[in-house]
C-alpha cells in the first residue's frame, strides 16, 4: 500500500481503537480529550513519515505515540486539574507513567464497553448512531453529516450534547451487570442494525450504497459474538442477516452508481462465501427458543440469496413477513410483504391476481409520502394500468432523495412511456 494511502487506511482501522482505550482509561467525561490525542497522533504521523520514512511497524508506532501524548496531557498541570483529574479513577492518578494497555484484548474489550456506553438509554437514538460512527468507526464529521443528510454544524451539536450526557450522567464505560446485559443489548443491536441499514441503502447525496458502513456494522457485531456473555442467538441472527445482505452488495449497484432492483440483479456477482457464512450463523442463532425480528429478517434475506423463483420461495418469504409483522410491525416491512404477495401469484397462471392483491394491500399502508411506495405501485400497475404506473413513477421521482435513485426511476419512466405508446 502506498504511503499516501496508508495513513487514511490506518486512521479508519486504528483511530477507533485508540479512542476507545483512552476513553476507558480517562473516563466517560473525557471523550473529546481522547479524540484530540488520537487525531494528533495521526497528524504527527502525516508530518513525520514523509520525512523520515515509514517505521518498521506503523501500527505499533501509532500506539506508542498515542501513549506518549496521553502521558504528556497528564503532565500538563492545568489540564490535569481542570479536565482530566475529575474524570479519572483513583488508581489512574497513582502514577504519571500511566499504563495504557493497547493489547488486542483490551482494545476489543474497550470497544465493546464503549458500545454499551454509547447505547445507554439516556442518549437519544440518532446521537447513539452518530457517536458509534465517530468513536467506534472513525468516521469524520462530514461523513456523518452525509449519512444523516445533515450538515457539520448540526452533527457537531448533536455529538456535543451526547458527550455531555455521558459526562453529566457519569455513565461508566464498562460492561453492564449480567442482569442488565439483555436489556441494554437490545439497544446495542438496534444501533448496529440501523448503522448497517444506512450503508445498505443510504440517502446520502453522493452514494446509494455505502459498503464501508456495512463492514463497520459487521465488525462491531462480530465483537459481540466473540464476547461470551453477548454471544446470544439474536446477535448471531443479526450477523447472519448482515452476511446475506452483504453478499448481494456488488450486484445492487451498476457502473453508473444506480441501484439495481432485485429482479434485475446479476446473480453471478453474489458472494457465495458470505451466503455460506450467513447460513452458518443462522443455524447457530436457531439453537434455543429465542425468536427475534433478526431471526425472521435473516431468514427472509436467506431466501433472497436462493436463485430459484418458485412459488415455494415466495410463499415462504410471505409467511416470514407475516410472522415478522406480528412480532414487530414496520410500515416498510409491510410494504416489502406486498411485493412477496405479488410474486406468489406471479408463478401461477394469472400473474395479475397477485399484482391486484398486492396493490390492494399496499394502498392500506398510507405511505403516500414514501418514494419506495410509489415505485412499488408503479411496478405493480405496469401490466394493469400503464397510466397509473407512469403517475406513480413520476411521484416517486419527485420524492427520491438521491440523484442515483432519480436516474434509475427516470430510465424506467422512459420505458413505461414507450409501453404506453404501444398500447
Amino acid at each position: 500500500m502506498e504511503q499516501q494511502e496508508l495513513i487514511p487506511h490506518l486512521f479508519r482501522t486504528e483511530y477507533r481503537k485508540i479512542v476507545s482505550v483512552l476513553c476507558k482509561h480517562f473516563g466517560p467525561g473525557q471523550i473529546e480529550t481522547a479524540e484530540d490525542i488520537a487525531s494528533d497522533t495521526f497528524y504527527t504521523a502525516a508530518q513525520t513519515w514523509p520525512l523520515r520514512g515509514l517505521p518498521p511497524n506503523p501500527v505499533a508506532w501509532l500506539y506508542n505515540v498515542a501513549k506518549n501524548k496521553a502521558r504528556n496531557q497528564v503532565q500538563r498541570h492545568h489540564l490535569f486539574n481542570s479536565k482530566i483529574a475529575p474524570g479519572l479513577k483513583n488508581d489512574a492518578l497513582s502514577s504519571i507513567e500511566m499504563d495504557i494497555d493497547l493489547s488486542e484484548k483490551n482494545i476489543n474489550d474497550s470497544q465493546l464497553q464503549m458500545m454499551f456506553a454509547i447505547c445507554h438509554p439516556a442518549i437519544p437514538p440518532e446521537a447513539q448512531i452518530g457517536l458509534a460512527l465517530r468513536i467506534l468507526c472513525g468516521f469524520g464529521i462530514e461523513e456523518i453529516a452525509d449519512a444523516f443528510l445533515s450538515n457539520k454544524e448540526t452533527i457537531n451539536k448533536r455529538l456535543f450534547r451526547a458527550k455531555e450526557k455521558l459526562r453529566l450522567e457519569k455513565l461508566p464505560i464498562e460492561f453492564p451487570p449480567p442482569a442488565a446485559i439483555h436489556e441494554r443489548l437490545e439497544t446495542v443491536l438496534t444501533t448496529l442494525y440501523l448503522l448497517f441499514n444506512e450503508g445498505y441503502y443510504s440517502e446520502s447525496n453522493d452514494s446509494v450504497i455505502r459498503a464501508e458502513l456495512c463492514v463497520e456494522a459487521m465488525r462491531l457485531t462480530y465483537l459481540l459474538i466473540e464476547n461470551e456473555p453477548t454471544n446470544l442467538p439474536q446477535v448471531n441472527a443479526l450477523f447472519s442477516l448482515m452476511c446475506f445482505h452483504s453478499s448481494r452488495l456488488e450486484s445492487r449497484k451498476n457502473s453508473h452508481g444506480e441501484i439495481v432492483l432485485y429482479q434485475d440483479q446479476d446473480e453471478t456477482l453474489w458472494n457465495n462465501e458470505l451466503i455460506t457464512k450467513g447460513a452458518y450463523y443462522l443455524r447457530l442463532a436457531s439453537q434455543g427458543d429465542t425468536l427475534s425480528k433478526y431471526h425472521l429478517e435473516a431468514s427472509i434475506a436467506y431466501w433472497h440469496t436462493q436463485k430459484t423463483d418458485s412459488a415455494e420461495k415466495w410463499e415462504t418469504i410471505l409467511q416470514l413477513y407475516n410472522r415478522l409483522l406480528q412480532l414487530e410491525y414496520s410500515p416498510m416491512a409491510a410494504l416489502n410483504r406486498t411485493y412477496a404477495l405479488s410474486k406468489v401469484y406471479a408463478t401461477q397462471e394469472d400473474a395479475l391476481i397477485g399484482k391486484k392483491a398486492a396493490i390492494t394491500e399496499a394502498k392500506k399502508l398510507n405511505l403516500a409520502g414514501n418514494c419506495l411506495y410509489h415505485s412499488l405501485l408503479a411496478e405493480l400497475y405496469n401490466e394493469i394500468d400503464i397510466e397509473k404506473a407512469i403517475s406513480h413513477l413520476q411521484t416517486a421521482i419527485t420524492l427520491a432523495k438521491t440523484q442515483a435513485d432519480k436516474n434509475m426511476l427516470s430510465k424506467k419512466l422512459v420505458a413505461y412511456r414507450q409501453i404506453a405508446r404501444i398500447w
